[in-house]
């Protein structure tokens, strides 16, 4: 392209035309780098020389140019998380996951020389930039590695039953207390939230053996919470009739001592009042008896000590019910 024919206009102003453009392209290019924009949900650390100058939050903001000052931009507010035995391989309303590669990271031996397969998520956030820029290398390799080391540890410490079952939320506790105080100690900055405990099952080889083996532990509980059933609803009814049969034998004790407390002293006192007048004491207990016995006999014959032989004189009353048959003899009625 021929150039010769643009050419720049004769005086003054043609000679510094190109030394204003050289300045304005200078300027823009000044302006360009010392303009940097950080997100809403970042925080900008600005070295200067490399060394550490400033943190701004998000916004527009100036650094000296050239180089002289650079900006690390960190997502502090984002939610990170890393998977251990699986991956998600897409998230949406139906979110699929892939654990055929992975075993090498779940597959665990616990306390009592049993193997588990343990997927998990640790979920964390930066906490601190400078720490998380320049004190720790590779500060997501490293965290993988902390803690898988750190959930080996905790399998190792337990049997293969509280893994699976009761003690599931306090390995998880236990897992982030520790992984939290190793990033406090290796200054990480990062700030774990929380270990989520995706799936904990025996692998797959064992499987059939161990759903057995809980169906018959279960059949177990089952068997023993009905024996305790059957044990709280017999007990406490055998208790209560004890309890009750002692109860009415002591009522019948002090029943019977009573009653022979007062024939005691009934019979004294009837003694005392024989004692007196022995003669009339004894017509009256036997007037007193008779008044007792008669009434409840059907029958009732009067006989004369004198006669021979005796006759029904009336009858009185139903022959099937209480009456009185007085008889007499032949010389007359007593």
């Amino acid at each position: 392209m021929d150039l010769s024919r643009f050419k720049l206009p004769a005086g003054p102003l043609g000679k510094g035309l190109p030394g204003m453009v050289a300045l304005g392209i200078v300027a823009l290019v000044l302006v360009g780098s010392s303009m940097f924009q950080v997100d809403a949900n970042s925080v900008g650390v600005v070295l200067r020389m490399g060394k550490l100058s400033r943190s701004v939050g998000p916004g527009l903001h100036f650094k000296a140019p050239l180089g002289i000052e650079k900006v690390y931009e960190v997502p502090v507010e984002e939610q990170r998380k890393e998977e251990f035995g699986f991956r998600t391989v897409r998230v949406g309303e139906t979110t699929r996951y892939s654990d055929s590669e992975h075993e090498d990271e779940s597959l665990m031996l616990t306390g009592d020389l049993n193997v588990v397969d343990v997927e998990w998520t640790v979920q964390y956030r930066i906490s601190d930039p400078y720490l998380y820029l320049f004190r720790v290398r590779d500060v997501e390799h490293t965290l993988r590695y902390m803690s898988q080391a750190v959930m080996r540890e905790f399998v190792g410490d337990r049997t293969v039953n509280e893994v699976l079952t009761a003690g599931r939320t306090e390995l998880a506790t236990s897992v982030q207390a520790r992984l939290q105080e190793l990033c406090n100690r290796y200054e990480m900055g990062i700030a774990i939230g929380q270990v989520i405990l995706q799936d904990v099952t025996p692998p797959d080889p064992v499987k059939p053996s161990f759903n057995q083996v809980n169906q018959a532990q279960q059949e177990m509980e089952r068997m023993i919470n009905e024996a305790r059933r059957d044990y709280n609803a017999e007990i406490p009814r055998a208790r209560g009739r004890s309890e009750q049969l002692v109860q009415q034998a002591e009522g019948y004790e002090l029943d019977r001592i009573n009653r022979a407390k007062g024939e005691v002293a009934r019979f004294r006192s009837l003694y005392a009042e024989y004692a007196k007048a022995p003669e009339i004491t004894r017509q009256r207990i036997y007037l007193e008896t008779m008044g007792q016995v008669l009434p409840k006999i059907r029958r009732k014959v009067i006989l004369d000590s004198e006669a021979t032989n005796t006759m029904p004189v009336m009858q009185l009353g139903d022959v099937n019910g209480p009456g009185l048959a007085p008889m007499a003899a032949q010389g007359g009625q007593r």
